[in-house]
């Protein structure tokens, strides 16, 4: 049932004059696209909004500040999921601060280990180059390497 059964939205105007917002002005103002804003609907992070008779999504301040918030999330390294659990967390005032520190140390401990997987494919990589004479010879380390790394 819509948040506005009691209170139908009739145009476009009358939401903008209940401080709503169309979706192309919330994706201005949070910074989320339209169609992610669509797509975060279609995940159940985002409810799906009311519409006016001529079918906009409207959004109000509580949708504006959530979609904000899942930005600074996925803008954070987040997993969809990951947000969608801080997004409930973050919604619970009664939640313990400990579920949400225990989820950003597992968040910081996954990126240390994607920080330590790039910096051995850089210095990989970056040995392959300094071995690579780049001259008009057909000889290149870089592609007798890759090919190396990968035989089974």
């Amino acid at each position: 049932m819509s948040r506005f059964a009691h209170k139908p939205v009739l145009e476009l105007a009358d939401a903008h004059a209940q401080g709503l917002h169309s979706i192309g002005e919330a994706a201005k103002i949070t910074g989320v696209s339209a169609k992610m804003i669509r797509h975060y609907e279609t995940l159940g992070l985002v409810k799906p909004t009311d519409r006016t008779y001529a079918n906009y999504r409207v959004y109000q301040t509580r949708d504006i500040h959530l979609l904000r918030f899942i930005k600074s999330g996925r803008d954070l390294g987040f997993s969809m999921k990951q947000i969608a659990i801080l997004a409930s967390l973050w919604q619970d005032s009664q939640r313990s601060s400990a579920e949400v520190k225990k989820l950003a140390l597992e968040h910081i401990s996954d990126m240390d280990e994607r920080i330590k997987s790039l910096q051995q494919m850089r210095q990989a990589l970056s040995d392959l180059a300094a071995q690579c004479h780049g001259d008009n010879r057909p000889d290149c380390p870089i592609l007798d390497g890759l090919a190396c790394t990968h035989k089974h």
